[in-house]
């Protein structure tokens, strides 16, 4: 029995790594056609996402709370609403950051330790039904 669990944020290896994770995240919603639907929910330049993402995973996987000390508490549903998100955005976005993680490496347990916490959160983000 492991008595001191490793956050997410170390076993990612820290802030460089993350920060890799995030940029590549928001390479392949950028360039990739099949990312349209969440790439359109996002401003034209994807500067202050990369950040306000990064920022927020930091504290979110058990490093520095950047987003928390810029921001306040993340309110992430409040934040959203103001968007459209349905099946189809939540799976996007979590097919964009698969493959991020395979693009960085991410270790396969860690990968689906996150996918685990990504998908819940992504799903809790939805204010839309499917017709």
């Amino acid at each position: 029995m492991d008595l001191h669990p490793q956050s997410v944020f170390e076993a990612i290896g820290g802030e460089a790594p993350l920060r890799r994770l995030v940029d590549r995240f928001y390479d392949h919603m950028d360039a990739e056609p099949a990312f349209a639907g969440i790439r359109a929910l996002h401003p034209s330049t994807l500067s202050g996402s990369r950040d306000k993402l990064f920022w927020f995973l930091c504290g979110w996987s058990g490093g520095p709370d950047h987003y928390v000390q810029r921001f306040g508490h993340p309110r992430l549903r409040a934040r959203h609403l103001g968007f459209a998100i349905g099946v189809s955005e939540r799976d996007q976005w979590l097919a964009c950051m698969r493959q991020a993680m395979r693009d960085c490496a991410v270790p396969e347990a860690l990968q689906r330790r996150l996918e685990t916490a990504f998908f819940q959160t992504a799903d809790w983000m939805r204010n839309q039904t499917e017709a």
